[in-house]
């Protein structure tokens, strides 16, 4: 992988700090307006041997300024100075522990400006039930902070040899006696057999988040990710954005990948088994040629206060996907309870009336 530059991207025109421009190829000036074209990658993604590449050496930063949140611990890093945390709200400081880290070898660029964001907000919002009215206010955005969430990929040939039985059904003819009267039924039985193979699968690309900082449930549900799409990383594509280093070791997300592909498998080896029910006792898996990569994916996050209780907000920087908290208006609960009390009751005054 190659070594970040830790610079900021001046501005042609003024001198000041331009930002990637989400949906294109171009830099832009937030203050003169003035764009510049970001130059076309010059290699690859890369895919890198596991077992070789988690020796090798790690890179300090990616960006100027590291920052940590001491709310939730998250570490986030760019080119300009943040105030709050995007994940919970927390004044931000000076991170100075961060310690070196593998660098990213590909990133999903913002398609999705902060315009787009307010509006799948809006949307988002609108389609809430039972919310309360002033959780309108909260699509205004403001607070919502464009950042490269952090994500594992795994490749890997796997050969797997199972044990299990395949259950094959047969049928029997049964006697019996219903209000007096002799009857017969066909009963559905199972007689297993015992099993044993071997499967084969190459797996590619198996996402895994590098950050605890989100659950995997939320990040789930913002795919999919169109990880074909993916460049080479540039520093450019993080200029005027923000990147949150990963607290998930490949090592770690190696085993969380090492679950998705078992379930996989195990699904092969019930196809191997055949038959019309299988059971699966035993798998021993072998993993050659095992490759990853740190992959950056955008995502506007943003922390709302309400209540007196911090609600967390995420949109997919490219589909607009979102998913999030959301508080719950009791009054409106009640009322809506109340009125359909009132509706059933209304319904069988009018039922008892008939019937007089």
């Amino acid at each position: 992988m190659s070594t970040p530059a830790q610079t900021t991207h001046p501005c042609s025109g003024c001198g000041a700090s331009v930002a990637y421009a989400p949906g294109t190829s171009l830099l832009r000036c937030p203050y003169c307006g003035l764009e510049q074209q970001i130059a076309a990658p010059a290699r690859v993604v890369r895919e890198h041997d596991y077992a070789a590449f988690l020796v090798k050496p790690r890179v300090p930063a990616l960006a100027a300024h590291q920052s940590v949140c001491p709310g939730c611990g998250a570490r986030t890093e760019s080119d300009a100075l943040s105030k709050s945390c995007q994940f919970c709200g927390t004044a931000l400081v000076a991170d100075t522990a961060a310690g070196d880290q593998i660098a990213p070898e590909a990133v999903l660029p913002f398609a999705l400006d902060r315009n787009g964001s307010r509006e799948s907000l809006r949307g988002w919002v609108k389609s809430r039930w039972f919310a309360p009215n002033r959780l309108k206010k909260v699509t205004e955005a403001e607070s919502m902070k464009s950042t490269y969430v952090p994500f594992w990929t795994y490749d890997a040939d796997t050969t797997s040899d199972y044990t299990g039985s395949r259950g094959e059904y047969y049928y029997e003819t049964q006697t019996y006696t219903e209000n007096g009267e002799t009857k017969t039924r066909r009963v559905r039985k199972t007689r297993w057999y015992p099993a044993s193979g071997t499967v084969a699968r190459r797996f590619d690309d198996v996402l895994v988040a590098a950050t605890g900082r989100v659950t995997p449930e939320q990040l789930g549900k913002l795919e999919p990710w169109p990880v074909g799409s993916v460049l080479p990383f540039a520093p450019v594509y993080i200029s005027g954005h923000h990147a949150l280093r990963y607290d998930v070791e490949p090592e770690q997300g190696m085993e969380s990948a090492k679950q998705e592909m078992a379930t996989v498998i195990d699904g092969d080896c019930r196809r191997d088994i055949g038959g019309d029910q299988q059971r699966v006792n035993t798998v021993d898996t072998t993993y050659t040629d095992v490759t990853f990569k740190l992959v950056l994916l955008p995502v506007w996050i943003g922390a709302y206060l309400f209540g007196g209780k911090t609600y967390q907000v995420l949109i997919n920087g490219v589909s607009g996907e979102v998913q999030g908290d959301r508080p719950y208006s009791w009054v409106k609960i009640t009322l809506t309870a109340l009125a359909v009390a009132a509706l059933i009751g209304l319904v069988v005054w009018i039922i008892a009336v008939n019937r007089a």
